[in-house]
């Protein structure tokens, strides 16, 4: 019988939940909207907290060694029976910025492109550029990037190493890609030899109670695709680990860096703790619980900020992931808004900062803060906008 899951009670040690010890935190009474966080309550410390001495208990020394380069194989299989492939086409990573970083040693070399929808994921351009990789934007619509815009921009970057793509709750967007236009994708990319890389980092996120369109690995067989998974946004990023899913000879080489003969499997141990988590089912009634908390926190965003609004800023409601895009009128600059909204107390994330915008537009993240609390901050917005507008 699975064990009920509740989110874990954060009073006992909310003095660690500082700059030092955590990456970011906000000074006293700003309300951030800007990164892509689960709340604290919604950390399972509970949860999690058993698990460790269960993969002690079972795996004994073993939990305690270098672990497999490829990770090891009781959570592979898991991973590959969860996706519809094999446990050899499974890679274990400690999330994937890291699984992204390898790839780009792997595929790419500096000076090489790589092409990217117009905006996206911020931080993951970051990781190509610090490789010395290229990055080259192809415009995107209401489903992501267009497969002709995608055909051009590799006609024009014949050196591209790969296609970095995030189908399903895109970030920053929330849009998700039908599966016509993931086909058309496929074909385009493997028209021209270049595979993609599917960030889905947000997949198991979907909020409206029906799951997005198979992923671009599931479509493909598997082959051209390689797909980036997490357990960052729905267990915690503490942990440090996620996976990869690729063609077996891929797995094998990445599995033979000199980083994973050295070190073995990455985050050895957890991924032994988080294996107990999963194959009794207790993950899936952790997801199940998850959903629901974040359905609650982005409904009560967006009903606030349309009450407050109306008509006048366009708000996304995205069907799963963690953020709301909102569109501005053009008479309105990026940067009087996000200064607005800071005079307001509430961070924002500006979108020039994922890339090439046409329009003002800000993200706003909904996985933070409790409903009451994005509520505020929604007034706190609505107010600060109102008054920025000067034809009003």
């Amino acid at each position: 019988m699975a064990r009920p899951v509740t989110a874990a009670a954060p009073a006992p040690s909310a003095r660690w939940w500082r700059a030092g010890v955590v990456q970011a935190v906000s000074p006293p009474g700003v309300i951030d909207l800007g990164p892509g966080y689960l709340e604290p309550g919604l950390l399972p410390v509970d949860t999690v907290l058993p698990l460790y001495a269960e993969a002690l208990t079972e795996f004994g020394p073993a939990a305690l060694g270098y672990g497999a380069n490829a990770g090891a194989d009781p959570l592979r299989v898991l991973l590959a029976d969860r996706h519809g492939c094999t446990a050899e086409e499974v890679m274990v990573t400690a999330g994937t910025s890291q699984a992204l970083a390898l790839l780009c040693t792997a595929l790419g070399r500096p000076g090489r492109s790589v092409v990217v929808e117009r905006t996206c994921y911020d931080l993951a351009r970051g990781i190509m550029t610090d490789h010395g990789l290229r990055v080259r934007e192809a415009a995107a619509d209401g489903e992501g990037v267009r497969p002709d815009a995608l055909d051009q921009a590799l006609s024009r970057s014949t050196d591209a190493a790969f296609v970095y793509l995030t189908p399903t709750f895109h970030n920053p967007t929330g849009t998700v890609a039908g599966t016509p236009r993931r086909r058309e994708l496929l074909a385009v990319a493997a028209r021209h030899g270049v595979p993609i890389v599917e960030d889905d980092a947000y997949a198991e996120l979907n909020l409206d109670g029906t799951g997005p369109p198979p992923s671009l690995a599931a479509l493909a067989g598997g082959r051209g695709v390689i797909r980036l998974g997490s357990f960052a946004k729905t267990l915690g990023p503490g942990l440090r680990l996620g996976w990869l899913q690729a063609e077996p000879d891929l797995v094998s080489t990445l599995a033979h860096r000199g980083q994973l003969v050295s070190g073995g499997g990455l985050n050895h141990l957890t991924s032994l703790a988080v294996t107990m988590l999963m194959r009794d089912g207790r993950y899936d009634q952790r997801l199940s619980w998850l959903r629901g908390q974040l359905r609650l926190r982005r409904d009560a965003l967006v009903a606030a900020l349309r009450a407050g609004l109306g008509d006048e800023v366009a708000v996304a409601r995205p069907a799963g992931g963690f953020f709301l895009w909102l569109a501005f009128h053009p008479r309105l600059g990026e940067a009087s808004i996000a200064a607005a909204a800071a005079r307001a107390g509430v961070e924002v994330a500006r979108g020039s900062r994922f890339g090439t915008t046409t329009g003002t537009h800000v993200r706003l993240a909904y996985s933070f803060h409790p409903p009451d609390r994005l509520a505020e901050a929604a007034a706190r917005l609505a107010l600060a906008w109102r008054n920025e507008d000067p034809l009003r």
